[in-house]
């Protein structure tokens, strides 16, 4: 019998109470493990990830939590070679396994990257400018996240035993949410091996990731309004946990990414001979083959213009033909098998729903030729491509084949198009393969309320495109509809779903103390020594240095004209000037003025501050004229340390007044401030 995998929960390995159900290989059928969750405690391991893993990742800033998850992407990567062997298993050719495992690791890599660029290193993050409630400047609001203390499961498909988790892992680790990860029994064995991996290598605080393998049927039973599910599989069983008892009263938060019929249309302006109609049939083809067609961003559905058709079939066929299916080991095998015989049945029963309307123009679901494996022991078929028949079917919007199945269907115009491709209910991707960015434009807003994600693909993009069904963690993965209607990635917007938004209302001061981030009002700490003298340890939020008065002359407004060639009419000549209704005569630059309020407030001897990487938020408010003069007000709104660097960022609120006291510019200073020297 083979090794019976395990669950890691409570902090340790833990078998099952019986010797599980056979898992086989893709390949031959032979068992590869066994799996079963009999007798773990389901309920035990929510309440360790609530009790320790959540305590342990919110003692962590974002930039710390971004740390550990760029160590243990680091990690993943050394052992890729294991990964790959056994992911073979699951049928994966070199390329599936590459989507599947170096997509999963850049994944992780990818959210500690932004994390550390886009988030404070702080545990709160600011949602939104501050909200004025009054009218004497007491009284404020502002949005924050904070992390909920819950835990995060993750329900996962079997066509991605790494990426799959890892997707969903990254983010809501960044978030401080701890996860509880459930794969797909058929390819579980992967998961449970670079699961172990992560254990191994200590890299990730206690609780904060524990691993269900077999069943998890009562698990939602014990989960409640801080915690969340997260779903990759078929609409009926979406449906089925979306109704749970813990989803609809105790608030359990669930998405879900379904069955999605993809789309990939080929524009109207395109015709054989076309770069754009290689990339298209070449894209459909790839979609087809990559991961055995087993992907839920595969093109399902292919639609082209009407007088198409036939073109479109023949080249695909053309293509389809050099495809080589058998063992991912053998010389020349392009595609692999699908992740089981269960699964392959399944396909082929989908396919005989699909043929009450359509006609098989490629492949033949019942007989494939095999290259280095036996075709009746392994899960192996042909790539079948089919022509859609009447207009009216419903079969081709309605089923889904999970495996190397696409259906091209033919349209009349952009309206029609969009109206049949609208009939797929909702789906995670569709492609637009086009020359003409106005017609790009027309079909992109008729999409997109069915879509998560649109391509638009032409010979100027294609050779840095991803591809149709390359979900990156940067963008938006799900759909609405039958798609699941929920959002996977997209950056720091996938941190954020794990998070709660919590408006709070008080006066600068707390606003500042919660928001650990300066609110106009808040106390101010002005003279002894300037700011520009302290180091990263030493400055404190507050910290304001006033500079000033500085006139500004006739002669400096021409002298900057004439240094930067910057001669724009209301500052060179006063007839035109005082003719323009915002002006009334000569005014300065809006670039002398802030150069000159920066001569007010810098230090100009050395010292922790390193040098000044921007300004943002830039406004001119009031135009500064002729012998107007300048008084600017700095102060430290943001600190921010960075983690791996031996200074930090720091932000500071600049704005500057006339003689009138009325505001001529606000912006943001941007820094880099030394830490503190090690004794």
């Amino acid at each position: 019998m083979s090794r019976l995998l395990e669950s890691y929960v409570h902090g340790r390995w833990v078998a099952a109470a019986d010797e599980g159900t056979p898992l086989l290989s893709a390949i031959d059928s032979a068992e590869v493990a066994r799996i079963s969750s009999a007798g773990t405690d389901l309920a035990g391991a929510v309440d360790y990830a609530r009790a320790v893993g959540g305590p342990a990742l919110a003692r962590l800033t974002f930039h710390e939590r971004a740390a550990k998850l760029k160590q243990l992407g680091q990690t993943l990567l050394t052992g890729k070679d294991e990964f790959y062997a056994t992911s073979r298993l699951t049928g994966a050719t070199k390329r599936d396994s590459a989507i599947d495992i170096d997509g999963g690791i850049g994944t992780v890599l990818s959210y500690a990257s932004k994390a550390r660029r886009e988030l404070p290193n702080d545990t709160v993050y600011l949602d939104g400018a501050i909200e004025p409630l009054g009218k004497h400047g007491t009284f404020f609001g502002q949005h924050i996240y904070t992390s909920r203390r819950g835990v995060a499961v993750q329900i996962n498909a079997f066509n991605f035993p790494v990426w799959g988790f890892l997707e969903k892992l990254a983010p809501a680790f960044i978030a401080g949410v701890p996860s509880i990860v459930k794969p797909a029994s058929q390819t579980a064995y992967l998961t449970e091996l670079v699961f172990r991996r992560i254990i191994e290598s200590g890299v990730l605080p206690e609780g904060s990731v524990q691993l269900l393998c077999g069943g998890s049927r009562g698990l939602l039973d014990h989960l409640g309004g801080q915690d969340s599910v997260a779903f990759t599989g078929s609409a009926d069983t979406a449906a089925i946990l979306r109704a749970h008892p813990a989803v609809v009263g105790e608030g359990v938060r669930f998405t879900a990414e379904a069955d999605s019929l993809n789309a990939s249309v080929l524009g109207s302006d395109v015709v054989p001979g076309d770069p754009e109609f290689e990339l298209y049939v070449k894209q459909l083809v790839s979609e087809m083959t990559a991961k055995a067609g087993q992907k839920c961003t595969a093109i399902r559905r292919a639609f082209v213009p009407a007088a198409m058709v036939d073109d479109v079939l023949e080249a695909t066929k053309a293509r389809l033909a050099k495809v080589v299916v058998g063992d991912p080991d053998a010389d020349g095998v392009t595609m692999g098998a699908l992740a089981s015989v269960d699964q392959r049945d399944e396909v082929v029963k989908s396919i005989r729903g699909l043929t009450k309307s359509a006609t098989i123009v490629f492949g033949d679901p019942e007989l494939v030729e095999v290259v280095g494996a036996s075709a009746a022991a392994g899960a192996f078929m042909s790539p079948i491509l089919l022509r859609g028949g009447d207009k009216a079917a419903t079969e081709p919007h309605e089923i889904e084949a999970f495996g190397p199945v696409s259906t091209v269907l033919g349209y009349d115009d952009t309206e029609d198009l969009i109206e049949l491709v609208a009939r797929g209910k909702g789906s995670l991707v569709a492609s637009v393969v086009t020359k003409d960015a106005a017609l790009a434009r027309e079909i992109v807003l008729g999409l997109a309320p069915y879509h998560g994600r649109v391509l638009v693909l032409n010979s100027e993009d294609a050779r840095e495109s991803t591809g149709h069904g390359s979900p990156l963690a940067v963008l938006v993965h799900g759909g609405p509809g039958r798609a699941g209607g929920g959002e996977e990635l997209g950056g720091i917007r996938g941190v954020l779903h794990h998070m709660q938004r919590t408006a709070v209302q008080g006066t600068p001061n707390v606003l500042t103390a919660v928001g650990n981030k300066w609110v106009k009002g808040a106390d101010r700490v002005a003279g002894g020594v300037h700011p520009f003298r302290k180091d990263l340890g030493e400055l404190r939020l507050g910290d304001t240095i006033v500079g000033g008065p500085r006139p500004v002359s006739r002669a400096d407004i021409q002298h900057f004209a004439e240094f930067t060639g910057d001669t724009f009419y209301a500052h060179t000549d006063p007839e035109a000037a005082a003719a323009n209704p915002l002006f009334g005569g000569i005014v300065a630059h809006g670039y002398l003025v802030v150069s000159l309020a920066a001569g007010l407030f810098v230090d100009p001897a050395p010292g922790p501050v390193l040098a000044n990487f921007g300004v943002d938020n830039l406004r001119f408010l009031t135009p500064v004229q002729v012998d107007d003069s300048l008084t600017v007000t700095l102060t430290a709104k943001q600190i921010t340390p960075r983690q791996s660097a031996s200074y930090g960022e720091v932000r500071w609120d600049a704005v500057v007044v006339n003689q009138k006291d009325e505001a001529v510019a606000t912006y943001d200073v941007l820094t880099l401030v030394a830490k503190p020297e090690e004794s």
